[in-house]
């Protein structure tokens, strides 16, 4: 587990949050669309990092 990897995923995560909802705020559909897509993005992040830790159960 790579505490680095899941608390920039969890940074991104809170930075797509604020964006979305500015563009929510806002009206403007390209703030809200990068901001899901850097929830996307670090979701993705913390999948990566929760198949790499069961992995490494599986092996010890």
């Amino acid at each position: 587990m790579s505490i680095e990897e899941r608390a920039k995923a969890t940074a991104k995560n809170v930075e797509g949050k604020l964006q979305g909802a500015k563009g929510e705020i806002t009206g403007d559909p390209k703030d809200k669309a990068e901001g899901e897509a850097k929830q996307a993005e670090a979701r993705a992040t913390h999948a990566k990092e929760d198949v790499k830790d069961t992995l490494k159960d599986m092996i010890n």
